[in-house]
């Protein structure tokens, strides 16, 4: 069916109709957005979006982002009636439990959506990264006549996004990059949930856009679908910049007495108002009940198999070509990992096992790197303007740049893999997001932990999404010294191990830094912080490497210090602490008091063993004394005795003398120690 036969404003009122059908029937929602940005959806999915209902994985689809995720029963409205598998009973279950509709877009939920949105400014900087992804993926794989990638992303944001401050880390990132294959709609209706936004958001969202280096559109009249087609159509012609389209729309559009009020923000219409909307819009089909030629003119399915077909066609051609890209373009789309990584992680471990130099873990970090960014071309570093500190930089990883009229520059044909992202930490966290979503890396970055709060929310997100995004995060505790509290890490650590699906290692030397690393590339469903030291920390020998897998393992028995005693008590460490804890083993030998040392790098792997394997490291009948160098609440739940941590901040002063001062020492361990068994008998 042709673009001049459908009925437009019967699919941008079906939108506003389900929209506040399935808001009401929830009692809960927001139906103003998605009545407003009805039409900015049909211009969109009806004549501009590749997409295969079919196939929502189809590799070179372009890409949506609902970024003001709150106006989710757009997204579920647009999918239901392009043909995905989205019943209208499942619309009718919006925001129930186990539903396919939850209350914002959730990425493995709802087939076709991309990204889980909500939190305003990531989803639009989520798309920062598709965008940054397709464009390295079709310099690196992309031949003359083979352009296998070649998709745009498209994304909706409104003021609340604008205002995120995320929002300018992104915009201005994919300026600098010159993303000219994203598309921002922006829904300008100067209403947020406190009313007329004009008092507190005062930006010129177009100058602003352009001096980031966007090609700007508009202001269009977003309720005409055709001026926003228009609009999409000169997007699509930029070579070197990315797009924003400034659509002007009311929010709550047909509804006589909420549309442009802040009523139809976040709440049901109520009976009589949809009554009357439905009067106003010309739409007199009952509740969640769409007439069969509505349908019709938006049903995607047929047009996204011609055009999957066509890509297919076109993929074959490209691997009769070039058989050994497109096996690997298949293989990292799919997201898995070299079929010999198990014998590039031996290599890498092994290569740390046998080092017993004394290195920081951040250099620790870099020598495992330099392994696997040479064997696995998917990995995609950088850093928040921090790249010497954090040495996320590698031989294989030159950096990431952009001619002056957009195109890749190469270095022995492939793009730079690592980022300079600038002091962004936040949009850093959040783009990475993105390029994991995509597709085709496995995106990892650096910034000191203390600045860990900054990305936190993004942090988050990955682990709700199950995204395979790596953090590096150096300068892990007070021993960076003379730089005082503001960047000494005190509860970062145990803050972070409170995000449910997140894996937090602070290793204590070269193996152990390895293995962290081995796993967090091996976790395709998981993202993983790595909390690196600063200063040097010695090799701790150890016997089998493997154990460190576990997230904690027995370091060293009284044996390994000449008692042939079994142990009276345990001390737990982590990180640069592990060095303490067996220099109070050595001193208590002396003594004749025999303890075991256990390295606990993770404990939330840790956590995820058996109970058989946690009684092996930590017997039930042992005194334990944990210590960290930083706040000591998480350690409480080990059944400890005593803690040495730091439950205050830091002080300007160098590493040792903090140490000495806060009582990390051979003698405050060994007298804790000592103070726990004697309460013991």
């Amino acid at each position: 069916m042709t673009n001049s036969t459908k009925n437009i404003t019967a699919m941008a009122n079906a939108v506003r109709a389900l929209a506040m059908d399935a808001v009401q029937q929830a009692n809960s929602g927001h139906p103003g957005a998605p009545m407003g940005m009805a039409d900015m959806a049909v211009a969109l999915w009806s004549r501009h979006l590749r997409h295969s209902p079919a196939n929502p994985q189809w590799a070179d689809r372009d890409r949506f982002v609902l970024s003001n995720g709150h106006a989710s029963m757009l997204i579920y409205a647009v999918l239901h009636l392009s043909g995905y598998e989205l019943s209208i009973d499942d619309l009718k279950a919006f925001r129930q439990m186990h539903s396919k509709t939850p209350g914002h877009p959730e990425v493995g939920i709802t087939p076709g959506v991309e990204t889980t949105t909500g939190p305003l400014g990531q989803g639009i900087t989520n798309a920062v990264g598709f965008a940054l992804a397709e464009k390295l993926l079709a310099a690196e794989f992309n031949r003359d006549g083979h352009a296998i990638v070649n998709h745009h992303t498209y994304a909706f944001l409104g003021d609340g996004c604008l205002m995120e401050g995320i929002s300018h880390e992104a915009a201005a990132l994919a300026g600098a990059w010159k993303l000219n294959k994203l598309v921002a709609l922006y829904d300008d209706n100067g209403i947020s949930i406190d009313g007329q936004v004009a008092p507190w958001f005062v930006d010129d969202t177009p100058k602003r856009f352009e001096a980031y280096g966007w090609n700007v559109v508009g202001p269009v009249d977003g309720h005409d679908v055709d001026a926003v087609d228009g609009a999409i159509e000169k997007a699509k012609l930029s070579t070197d910049k990315p797009t924003l389209i400034v659509c002007k729309t009311a929010i709550g559009k047909g509804s006589p007495n909420r549309a442009n009020t802040s009523k139809a923000h976040g709440e049901p219409l109520g009976g009589d108002e949809i009554k009357l909307t439905r009067e106003a819009i010309g739409w007199s089909h009952d509740a969640f009940v769409i007439p069969e030629e509505v349908y019709a003119d938006w049903n995607a399915k047929a047009d996204g198999e011609v055009l999957e077909a066509d890509w297919n066609k076109r993929f074959a051609a490209y691997q009769a070509a070039f058989p050994e890209l497109a096996s690997e373009f298949t293989r990292r789309m799919a997201g898995e990992l070299p079929a010999n990584f198990a014998e590039i992680a031996v290599q890498a471990v092994a290569s740390a096992h046998d080092k017993t130099e004394t290195v920081a873990s951040r250099k620790a970090s870099q020598i495992a790197l330099e392994f696997f960014t040479a064997a696995l071309p998917e990995m995609l570093g950088g850093s928040a303007d921090l790249t010497g500190s954090n040495l996320t930089n590698t031989k294989s990883t030159p950096a990431f740049r952009v001619d002056d009229e957009g195109a890749v520059a190469l270095t022995d044909g492939k793009p730079g893999r690592h980022i300079n992202y600038g002091v962004r930490e936040f949009g850093m966290a959040a783009i990475m997001n993105g390029v994991a979503l995509h597709g085709g890396y496995i995106p990892y970055a650096g910034t000191f932990l203390t600045f860990s709060d900054y990305s936190r929310n993004a942090i988050r997100m990955a682990a709700l999404m199950k995204q395979r995004v790596i953090h590096v995060f150096t300068h892990d505790s007070i021993g960076l010294g003379e730089d005082g509290p503001t960047h000494q890490s005190v509860e970062h650590a145990a803050s972070l191990r409170l995000i449910p699906g997140l894996d937090v290692w602070r290793p204590a030397d070269t193996a152990e830094t390895a293995v962290a690393w081995t796993i967090a590339l091996a976790n395709k469903n998981r993202p993983s912080a790595l909390l690196l030291s600063r200063q040097n920390l010695p090799y701790a020998p150890k016997t089998d490497a493997d154990v460190i897998t576990q997230g904690a393992y027995v370091l060293a028995e009284p044996a390994e210090v000449g008692l042939k005693k079994k142990p009276v008590a345990v001390i737990i460490a982590t990180g640069s602490e592990v060095q303490l804890a067996l220099h109070a083993q050595a001193e208590l030998a002396k003594r004749k008091v025999p303890v075991r040392v256990v390295s606990m790098p993770s404990n939330t792997v840790f956590d995820r063993q058996s109970v058989e394997y946690k009684k092996s490291v930590l017997p039930a009948k042992l005194p334990r004394i944990a210590i960290e160098a930083g706040v000591t609440d998480g350690w409480w739940k080990y059944g400890v005795d005593a803690v040495i941590g730091l439950d205050t901040y830091g002080e300007s002063a160098p590493a040792g003398v903090l140490f000495k001062h806060f009582g990390f020492t051979p003698e405050n361990v060994v007298a804790t120690v000592l103070k726990v068994l004697s309460k013991k008998k």
